[in-house]
């Protein structure tokens, strides 16, 4: 297998000749889990850890690989192991708040091509959330694309219905409808996934994501649980890793996501929210919020029911949510720099004394 069929393209094959030089090769992390890597290069995969020196060097978690990065590593023990030396610049990415109260990023996936947005029309159908993941994937630079999966759940008519409530919302990306159990959609997915093209999947837990990838790969090789009597699948997956498609196709498997906290969003809400941008030009207040203003564009259309107020009310939260988070962040950076700056004079202070 060629680097190039690994998702290696022109942008990131100039970052490995100016930054994997004197020895270190080119891999791709195909799996992370619990500080545990898995690296695939022409000749086949292998486990890695990170060196102490790039542990030392990284300042946030933002600095160490995550699924789909492009690492220089060393070879050891007769190329069964490898160390990973350094992180090459992502052309893309996946990130999102860490989890709980630490006001950080958290890295999930990177150098990807295309998101499959993954929502199943039985149980999991939630357009706020479906708006989340969009602004998540647009800030990281990738194209999106909506799967609605279990369509043999529902009828033709309110298969209809969800996506006019999609398009409500100011939707614009494809959508593809999937059933694992009649095919349907799946060569559509599959014709997207162009050999050295990388792609993931996100969406909730038991939404049939593994279950797609079976179908994809036709051998069942991940496996899967019994549907609830809801209709909801069961969480399988357990580990983010990259599949090698027989296509050539490359797929990202995740957990998935019970919180999808807003970090310093900004570019990918002006994105997701493109028709209340436009709409908020012609509000006559510069500094509108779509409250109760008179002459205020937005809600002149919500009125004339050119615009759901729901997809409003939810960009007001997604902007206030990552605006109040990004002040956090930057509050913490301060205050790690200051703290840092401290450790440095004492211990330049200190060794002083003892020299003297």
């Amino acid at each position: 297998m060629r680097l190039s069929e690994l998702g290696l393209d022109p942008w990131l094959a100039d970052r490995v000749r100016a930054l994997c030089r004197s020895g270190p090769s080119a891999a791709r992390v195909t799996a992370v889990d619990r500080g545990r890597y898995l690296v695939r290069d022409e000749h086949g995969e292998v486990p890695a850890e990170l060196t102490g020196r790039l542990l030392h060097l990284a300042e946030t978690s933002e600095d160490l690989p995550c699924v789909g990065d492009w690492v220089c590593v060393r070879y050891r023990d007769a190329g069964a192991h490898a160390s990973i030396h350094g992180v090459l610049p992502r052309r893309s990415f996946l990130r999102r708040k860490a989890a709980g109260r630490d006001v950080e990023f958290q890295m999930i996936a990177a150098n990807i091509d295309v998101a499959f947005i993954v929502q199943a029309c039985h149980f999991d159908f939630n357009v706020r959330r479906l708006e989340r993941y969009l602004v998540m994937v647009r800030e990281g630079h990738i194209d999106p694309v909506v799967l609605l999966t279990k369509t043999d759940l529902v009828t033709a008519e309110e298969l209809e219905r969800l996506i006019g409530r999609i398009r409500l919302m100011g939707v614009k990306a494809d959508i593809v409808r999937v059933s694992s159990v009649t095919g349907e959609g799946v060569d559509q997915v599959r014709a997207l996934m162009a050999p050295g093209r990388t792609c993931c999947l996100l969406g909730s837990s038991g939404v049939g994501k593994t279950t797609l990838i079976n179908r994809l790969l036709g051998d069942g090789a991940l496996e899967t649980r019994e549907v609830s009597h809801t209709g909801e699948g069961r969480h399988t997956t357990t580990r983010r890793q990259m599949i090698v498609l027989e296509e050539g196709g490359l797929l990202i498997d995740m957990p998935g996501m019970r919180e999808l906290g807003m970090l310093g969003a900004g570019e990918g809400i002006d994105e997701t929210f493109a028709d209340i941008d436009a709409l908020a030009r012609s509000c006559r207040y510069p500094d509108c919020s779509h409250g109760g203003e008179p002459g205020c564009a937005v809600r002149a259309a919500i009125e004339r029911n050119e615009l759901a107020d729901e997809h409003l009310q939810n960009y007001l939260k997604l902007r206030k949510e990552s605006e109040f988070h990004e002040l956090s962040h930057a509050d913490r950076r301060r205050k790690d720099r200051a703290f840092g700056r401290f450790v440095h004079a004492y211990k330049k202070g200190k060794g002083g004394v003892e020299r003297g």
